[in-house]
């Protein structure tokens, strides 16, 4: 029986993502390995050319994180920093919904890239508006999942693609140009750091839901968000500037609820090529509708949700929250050598403000 490791709690509570950095160097740079190993080898000589194209449009956007990924790049010495902080996962899934009378959010973050099941952290990070625990990585400054008790839990899903035709053979050039024109004109804060910001200076549910939908973001992008109070769920469908506030659905994955052809749902790397549009769609409904129909109990039944479709070979980290009870429960993925799926590479683990308080 393989002795799976344990999330550790990191407490970067004062020094924040630098000190994370600091004290977390080796870790940093196994995960930077492990990534770039994910590439093919031909390819391997770009990564300088990517992490100077990340650097080079962070540093002329308005993330007020600018200059933190600078210090950790600088103090951590090796290539990758600003391509990571610049990277946005592929698919994901999650799901908002009451019980015990409180709100609880569960969320699956899928990557192709390896190590980021097993090296994952909950780090404990604190703002204006009071601390909150970040499922994160040494090197990394932004917020895809984390949860402030007492006040909310939110999660990131990547927002569809936008197409102008819907030809495979089109693809890659929808692609380019949508990254091309978020280089040139987008001057906006990623939707990783605005949520980081989210946490680090909203005092409720309200003031984080006014701010997820009304700051320009940098890419469309879905975010998950439940308060304490019953009711206080919802799922926000964001482009650039824009936003549809679902409060009666509240399961995402990677495409408007609503599709339209002019967008496309994000489907697993190993089919980005040969899949169709029909293809996309299905895939995220089918994973927002699996999680949407699990009848069990995150009280009791913790992490049997866990299943396919929501499953799947990118699967790298799954996490419940439920901020009213101060509770957040992570679990690391991977997926290994001749399995279809990802399998457990931690242990589980629960974190409890009450209990980290006494």
């Amino acid at each position: 029986m393989i002795d799976l490791p344990t999330i550790p709690v990191i407490d970067v509570c004062d020094g924040g993502p630098l000190r994370h950095a600091i004290e977390g160097r080796a870790r940093a740079l196994a995960l930077r390995d492990a990534a770039i190993g994910w590439f093919p080898r031909p390819f391997l000589p770009i990564v300088p050319v990517l992490d100077w194209v990340a650097r080079r449009w962070l540093t002329r956007s308005q993330s007020p994180y600018v200059e933190e990924v600078k210090a950790i790049a600088a103090l951590l010495g090796f290539p990758g920093i600003w391509f990571l902080n610049g990277s946005y996962q592929w698919a994901c899934t999650a799901l908002a919904r009451e019980e015990g009378g409180v709100p609880w959010l569960a969320r699956t973050l899928d990557w192709p890239f390896p190590g980021l099941g097993r090296g994952a952290e909950l780090a404990r990070m604190r703002g204006p508006a009071g601390e909150f625990v970040n499922v994160t990585w040494p090197g990394y400054v932004g917020a895809l999942t984390a949860m402030a008790p007492g006040r909310f839990a939110a999660s990131i899903n990547q927002g569809p693609m936008r197409r102008r035709s819907h030809g495979r053979a089109l693809r890659l050039y929808d692609l380019a140009a949508n990254a091309l024109a978020t280089l040139l004109y987008v001057r906006a804060i990623p939707p990783d750091q605005l949520l980081r910001r989210v946490f680090e200076e909203a005092r409720d549910y309200d003031a984080a839901r006014t701010m997820l939908e009304e700051t320009p973001v940098a890419r469309p992008v879905i975010y998950t968000l439940a308060g304490c109070r019953p009711g206080d769920r919802c799922v926000i469908e964001r482009t650039e500037n824009g936003f549809n506030t679902r409060t009666d659905s509240h399961g995402a994955a990677n495409d408007w609820l609503e599709g339209t052809s002019e967008w496309e749902g994000r489907i697993g790397a190993s089919k980005i090529f040969t899949h169709s549009f029909e293809d996309a769609a299905q895939q995220s409904r089918a994973r927002r509708e699996g999680l949407a129909l699990w009848q069990g109990s995150f009280e009791r039944e913790s992490f049997g949700w866990i299943a396919p479709p929501v499953l799947n070979p990118y699967t790298r980290i799954a996490v419940e929250m439920c901020p009213a009870r101060g509770v957040i429960r992570a679990i690391g993925f991977e997926r290994r050598t001749g399995e279809e799926l990802a399998s457990p590479a931690t242990k589980a683990i629960e974190y409890s403000a009450d209990r980290a308080a006494a």
